[in-house]
């Protein structure tokens, strides 16, 4: 959902919308890690993911990488469960 919301803002203001999104099918063609600009995203309730992966380079990018280790290492010292069905965390 963040892909789609991000990836709809940046095609509003490439057009020159007044709109905040652009709404309309699309593919996203956006890869969130590290560094991205976050355009209208203000918060994000995710899972825990697995080291590597993309949707963790998205927390990362999000939350800053040194806060979402301090989450992660938390998480695994308290035993919270990851994957789909495991604990999950809100970053504001």
């Amino acid at each position: 959902m963040v892909r789609a919301v991000e990836d709809a803002a940046r095609r509003a203001a490439e057009e020159g919308s007044r709109e905040l999104i652009l709404p309309g099918r699309a593919e996203a063609r956006l890869f969130i890690t590290p560094g991205y600009g976050f355009r209208i995203v203000d918060g994000l309730l995710t899972n825990f993911h697995l080291p590597k992966s993309t949707l963790l380079a998205l927390v990362c990018a999000f939350a800053g990488r040194e806060r979402a280790l301090a989450a992660y290492g938390h998480a695994v010292k308290a035993g919270y469960r990851f994957y789909s069905y495991g604990d999950c965390m809100l970053v504001r």
